[in-house]
């Protein structure tokens, strides 16, 4: 390993300890998904121009969908829990378990007294809203500024033979950011086929069983399918709890199906993913836990992207 390489390595930790302490993950995360999805939409060699119209078109329309979900969702869920509490009730009595409530009022006062203090400093909440927004404007800008910027270039090319240390290194940080963006392009692109098929196979369960909110519910699954391991588990939660609003069998039924399909999933990783980023769970699920504690729902989908760096990092100098 060359003095320059050993360089580029410090940098790369340096950057990603910076959007750590800094709290920069959700424009790091959006700068990643932007170029994702700029390459993904570009046809041809010389179709950046529209690439960039087609991304922006689908920005807008997937700003316009999150607002008409969230409209949704904020008169969706409310009905969800006040029709789901009451079985929730009946099967607490019915094993002898004591809940802090006795009906969905019950529940919205509980819930109010322990989000009382949170739910006070609405300034804080607001002021985090629109840094989130601002962050998310700045990844989106500054990707198509790399995406249109002709020096900035993720194909591999011939470069010319460096006379100094200086551009030697900046070489050698170039061919790292190459292959963390390929591992992210790996990593999401999997999951998003992954998130896709289980969404659309779930969505043919909801409507075959006449499930109610089943807009809010195929949202939440596929943004849920985008965290590996742990998102399975809130969607799966959400459906069963729908679930028993319709009966205790067709709750039954749609454990037993979200069981299937989760084996399913395991299936689709080995086939979609494959030996390029399998790792073991328990190492999958200590990524998530760290990057979660350190970054919050973007370090979880970080995690498995830096994994796969590290991974592919080490199989070069294995065989250097």
């Amino acid at each position: 390993m060359t003095k320059s390489t050993k360089i580029s390595y410090v940098l790369i930790a340096l950057l990603l300890l910076i959007v750590c302490v800094m709290h920069l993950a959700t424009p790091f995360i959006t700068v990643l998904f932007s170029y994702f999805a700029l390459r993904k939409l570009r046809f041809g060699r010389r179709g950046k121009t529209l690439a960039v119209v087609l991304f922006l078109i689908l920005v807008a329309a997937l700003g316009t969908g999150a607002f008409i979900f969230v409209k949704q969702a904020y008169v969706a869920i409310p009905k969800i829990v006040s029709t789901t509490v009451p079985t929730i009730l009946e099967q607490a009595r019915l094993y002898g378990i004591e809940l802090p409530f006795s009906d969905y009022a019950g529940l919205k006062a509980f819930v109010g007294e322990s989000l009382g203090e949170q739910l006070a400093d609405i300034g804080k909440y607001a002021t985090e809203a629109v840094i989130t927004i601002a962050s998310l404007i700045i990844g989106i800008v500054v990707a198509v500024s790399l995406f249109l910027d002709a020096r900035f270039q993720l194909e591999p090319e011939k470069q010319a033979i460096d006379d100094n240390i200086y551009a030697s290194v900046w070489k050698e940080v170039g061919a790292r950011f190459k292959t963390f963006y390929h591992s992210f392009d790996t990593v999401m692109g999997a999951q998003i086929v992954i998130s896709a098929i289980n969404t659309t196979l779930t969505s043919a369960f909801l409507l075959w069983n006449g499930f109610p909110h089943i807009p809010v519910i195929i949202v939440m699954t596929f943004l849920c399918g985008l965290l590996p391991i742990i998102g399975n588990l809130i969607s799966n939660t959400l459906i069963v709890g729908v679930a028993f609003t319709l009966s205790p069998n067709t709750a039954l039924w749609s454990l037993v199906f979200l069981v299937v399909l989760h084996k399913l999933e395991y299936f689709l990783n080995s086939k979609v993913i494959g030996d390029r980023i399998k790792n073991p769970m328990w190492l999958t699920l200590l990524g998530l836990i760290i990057g979660e504690t350190l970054m919050g729902i973007p370090g979880m989908i970080l995690a498995p992207v830096v994994l796969h760096y590290i991974k592919v990092e080490a199989s070069k100098s294995r065989f250097n």
